[in-house]
């Protein structure tokens, strides 16, 4: 796997063994990106579930002016740790090895306000999207930014809902088993 453009173009990224972890293909985050354009450069960028971090590490070599990673397998928090390290990234982001639940419910409480939010649960958790796009739908008004996106991974079969709270989905791009769900707050 590698980061696909910007600062880090091209380098290598390790992923966790075995698979617990399932890491975004490169194609999927070259399409993830491409429709999130120039939204990237400057933004607050949450990768949840991050995995590799690869997600969040691909926003950081895009210009994201800081990212925050949530994850809590420790394989996989010692793995985005290692790729943070390998590419020299010394700062600009902030990795909650306690889970999403966690990272979340910090944003809110410090009233951290973001632009785009990277949902990535493993597929077959049908609870996790629906408990995290729940929460990121109910505190919409005051965790995203004006026009923030959220963006789901998931499996194509697997059809999220079209409304969670404030947000509406208003994109889905299938690319062979997956799908990416593009989610913004809903206009009344």
């Amino acid at each position: 796997m590698r980061v696909i453009a910007g600062e880090y173009r091209s380098r290598r990224l390790e992923t966790p063994r075995g698979m617990a972890t399932r890491p975004t293909s490169d194609k999927l985050r070259e399409t993830l990106f491409n429709v999130l354009g120039a939204r990237v450069a400057g933004a607050k960028f949450v990768d949840l579930y991050a995995g590799s971090g690869a997600v969040g590490i691909e926003a950081i070599s895009r210009g994201a002016e800081f990212v925050w990673f949530a994850e809590k397998a420790a394989p996989a928090v010692a793995v985005i740790r290692a790729n943070l390290r390998a590419l020299k990234i010394a700062g600009g982001y902030a990795l909650e090895d306690r889970g999403v639940a966690r990272l979340l419910g910090s944003l809110v409480k410090n009233a951290r306000v973001v632009d785009v939010v990277f949902v990535d649960p493993p597929y077959e958790a049908a609870e996790e999207y629906k408990r995290t796009l729940e929460f990121l739908g109910q505190h919409a008004a005051e965790m995203l930014s004006e026009g923030a996106v959220v963006v789901a991974e998931h499996a194509r079969k697997q059809v999220l809902a079209e409304r969670f709270g404030e947000l509406e989905r208003f994109r889905v791009l299938e690319q062979g088993d997956a799908a990416l769900s593009f989610y913004q707050r809903a206009s009344y």
